[in-house]
């Protein structure tokens, strides 16, 4: 990738600690890591049995941001909160000490029939953010969960658990979504979904961006607030992190979409650095100061998402590849495209194919991820196959010259690890597989073809491509480049560039895709309509409009 020979941005704690550090040791640095609060076990003794504060001495709300669950599993859910009495200042209004915060799980809304209730220890390490892992539930049905402190109540949650694992479950609907930049406009897309009636969402990366966020929001204009001035800066430090998702859960939109749907998420580039590639960064600083940041970035990732523990970090790492059933129905292979990918060929950027990017040696999943998938893909049992996963996965040629050129950071850049998962997937029989995908800021309707360069090459699958929420602020039903792309790539059945969402429901016959979008999203209120419908069929895989 392109190297930026700009000063370092880097908070001085960071490159005071990446001085005393060699290339991905610092876990072993205990005085460095301990400085920089990366150590991510459980609190040690000491913390753990410090003060408790007293509850009752939380005067204002600590529910500000909301609630939210993720990752359900058969027979358990994950609840997430965070408590926050004052989420734009970095202690987020509490002490430096342990609460005791109250769950309940209930069949109803109203919270008259309890299936299980229990507490949770809100640690300062964590930020006081709360991983609730509740097992032994009934599989396949709806909960209602909300939390309590002292006197205070959260709102209250709307979450579910998974088919048992033979299950065979005939429909699930879920929804797609990604890039939610804070400064390019309202979360509009969001408060559409919270009114949906799906039983899942994913979230495909870039749930919020690094950059500054001046004190009218960008975009968004604010007439009505002045945002601190904390945020008007690069996140690099670990509590940059931790207040811009402050800022991001604040969202009025964001909470509500939250409090409908567990969510199962994923990131891309910007909830660390843009265009990173593992140890490689986009700007020009050593590596070791870089990973610094990437286990602040990671670990703020960990604390404000409803995530299960096997996902909490260690400095630099993150298992966040993970995978997911909804009973014989579908298998969710959940991939991170950014931790472990070779770095982007010919200097990143959109540029004509060479060898490089032909190279078996490149990857995009690193080996281990790859192998992974391939393994799970041969033991499958589900009817539909669906990948979630953060860039552009099918041929998509930019020009209409030949060659054309292609985005080296998407699969384009990665043909030969593109290339072993299509033949994994045709090696394992699997017959109706689906990729989700995210970054582009438009919405894309694929047919994965077995070769890109042949229209008549078998269709191995399909690639259901999201707008952003946000990111890229209005667009245009018919981007610029609209005749270009439909032209050049055959295989691309759908490309529109409004904001908004997926939704998709799987069934036993058939899957349809339901392409939503808004008009508008740098003023609020917007309308949502449904742009364009696919459908394609079990054992017949290939686009065709509903």
């Amino acid at each position: 990738m392109t190297l930026d020979t700009r000063p370092s941005q880097h908070a001085p704690e960071l490159r005071a600690a990446a001085r005393h550090i060699g290339r991905r040791r610092f876990l072993t640095v205990t005085g460095a890591a301990a400085a920089l609060a990366f150590s991510v076990n459980l609190p040690a003794a000491g913390a753990a049995s410090a003060a408790e504060l007293d509850a009752a001495k939380i005067t204002e709300n600590p529910f500000t941001l909301g609630v939210a669950s993720g990752d359900p599993q058969p027979g358990s859910v994950l609840l997430w909160t965070r408590l926050a009495p004052v989420p734009f200042q970095p202690d987020g209004g509490l002490p430096a000490e342990r609460v005791l915060v109250h769950w309940e799980l209930a069949y109803d809304e109203r919270f008259r029939r309890i299936a299980r209730r229990g507490t949770v220890i809100a640690h300062p390490e964590f930020h006081h953010t709360v991983h609730a892992e509740i097992g032994h539930l009934d599989s396949g049905r709806v909960f209602y969960y909300r939390f309590r402190t002292g006197s205070w109540i959260s709102p209250t949650g709307r979450t579910r658990t998974a088919p048992a694992a033979f299950d065979r479950t005939s429909a699930l609907t879920f929804a797609a979504v990604s890039c939610q930049a804070y400064t390019d406009g309202y979360f509009t897309p969001y408060g559409h979904l919270a009114t949906e009636d799906v039983d899942v969402v994913f979230h495909l990366g870039d749930y919020l961006y690094e950059y500054a966020v001046n004190s009218v929001g960008g975009y968004r204009n604010y007439t009505d607030r002045t945002l601190p001035a904390v945020f008007n800066r690069e996140t690099v430090t670990l509590e940059d992190y931790r207040l811009r998702y402050a800022l991001y859960k604040s969202d009025p939109d964001l909470m509500a979409v939250h409090a409908a749907h567990p969510f199962v998420v994923t990131w891309d580039d910007h909830e660390t650095e843009n265009n990173y590639a593992d140890e490689t960064p986009e700007n020009s600083v050593p590596p070791e100061e870089f990973l610094l940041r990437r286990a602040a970035a990671y670990r703020a990732y960990w604390e404000n998402q409803p995530l299960r523990s096997p996902q909490r970090p260690a400095g630099p790492d993150m298992q966040l590849y993970r995978r997911l059933h909804w009973g014989r129905l579908a298998q969710f292979d959940v991939l991170d495209t950014r931790q472990y990918r070779s770095d982007q060929a010919y200097g990143d950027g959109l540029d004509l194919p060479g060898p490089e990017i032909d190279d078996p040696a490149r990857t995009m999943t690193g080996e281990t991820q790859e192998r992974w998938l391939l393994n799970g893909w041969r033991d499958s049992r589900a009817l539909w196959n669906v990948v979630p996963q953060q860039v552009n996965f099918s041929q998509r040629k930019l020009d209409l010259t030949d060659p054309a050129r292609l985005s080296m950071d998407a699969w384009d850049g990665y043909r030969a690890s593109r290339r072993r998962i299509l033949d994994g997937a045709k090696a394992a029989g699997i017959d109706n597989l689906m990729v989700l995908t995210g970054d582009v800021h438009v919405a894309y309707a694929y047919d994965i073809k077995d070769d890109f360069d042949d229209p008549a090459s078998r269709t191995l699958g399909t690639e259901i491509v999201g707008s952003s929420i946000s990111s890229g602020r209005d667009g245009a039903d018919k981007p610029a480049t609209w005749d270009t792309y439909t032209r050049a790539n055959p295989h691309m059945k759908f490309y529109n560039g409004l904001r908004g969402y997926v939704t998709v429901e799987l069934g036993r016959e058939q899957a349809r895709a339901d392409f939503r979008s808004v008009p508008y999203v740098t003023r609020p209120g917007a309308p949502i309509a449904t742009a364009a419908s696919f459908v394609t069929e079990v054992g017949d895989q290939g686009l065709k409009p509903a």
